[in-house]
């Protein structure tokens, strides 16, 4: 449990340094390289269109991970009757205790010390659990994490094709660019600015795909009606139409909240916790 608690400290921590990185080498470094093109003074170049998309893909990323937070199950056990005495809180601590009054699948965790209605699961990154306040938030989080990681990736492989003079046209360049980096790093023939803009290459796909599959994962589970917490206790859930699962999670406004960070306004429980 001491390492859960320090995990849950560090890996926010950990997320806000990279952001912090990918941000000043993207505005830094990256952005500025492309404006040594003649053409990128127009006001549709390719650096003033990148720049606007990391912008648009940061915002939305940063956004969503701070309502994420906010949004956050602390309050959730203040209207449920959880009851009173020692034998009730053990209960709650190893969850198995749902209250009468408490939606499917309530769920005390222990990391959080907060009960969280529709429990998915506890995010270390987030240091938060996900449930029916903060699950769209968290699919938004996830998504616009992978993009902008996606977009790093690419900016940092055009810097570094440029800065070396190598082309990525074989697949095989890119797997082969971190062995050829290190010799060369070692032997002096490669600067430490680049060495680390490499390594953070190999970070952005690592941190971009593990988003992408997880985000993926989790809309599945979300068409058929299910929490990764009730898959793993082998809750049977009520089957319902794919279409209401998504509104119960996205809202009818889902496309406002695809394009900027907002709350679950729209959602079925946002209007639960209004009544």
């Amino acid at each position: 449990m001491l390492v859960l608690r320090l995990l849950n400290v560090v890996a926010p921590a950990y997320f806000l340094c990279i952001s912090l990185v990918t941000f000043v080498l993207q505005i830094f470094l990256f952005i500025p390289s492309m404006f040594r093109d003649p053409s990128a003074t127009s006001l549709l170049s390719p650096a003033l269109l990148h720049g606007a998309l990391f912008l648009f893909l940061s915002a939305n990323a940063l956004g969503n991970y701070v309502l994420v937070i906010q949004s956050s199950p602390e309050d959730l056990g203040k209207g449920l009757n959880l009851g009173e005495g020692t034998e009730v809180v053990a209960d709650w601590l190893d969850g198995s205790r749902s209250p009468g009054s408490a939606l499917p699948s309530t769920h005390f965790c222990r990391l959080c010390a907060r009960v969280t209605q529709r429990h998915d699961h506890h995010c270390f990154f987030t240091g938060n659990c996900i449930g029916s306040r903060n699950m769209r938030n968290f699919i938004m989080f996830c998504l616009y994490t992978s993009l902008a990681c996606l977009d790093s990736l690419v900016a940092g492989m055009a810097y570094i094709s440029v800065a070396l003079s190598m082309s990525f046209a074989n697949p095989l360049a890119f797997l082969t660019l971190l062995p050829h980096s290190i010799s060369q790093f070692f032997s002096g023939a490669l600067l430490s600015s680049e060495m680390f803009v490499i390594l953070m290459l190999y970070l952005w796909l690592g941190i971009g795909l593990a988003c992408a599959g997880f985000c993926c994962h989790q809309m599945l589970l979300i068409l058929r009606g299910q929490t990764r917490y009730q898959v793993r206790k082998g809750i049977v859930v009520r089957a319902r139409p794919w279409r209401e699962n998504l509104r119960e999670v996205f809202g009818k406004r889902w496309l406002l909240g695809l394009l900027i960070p907002v709350l679950n306004v729209g959602s079925d429980n946002h209007r639960q916790k209004e009544k």
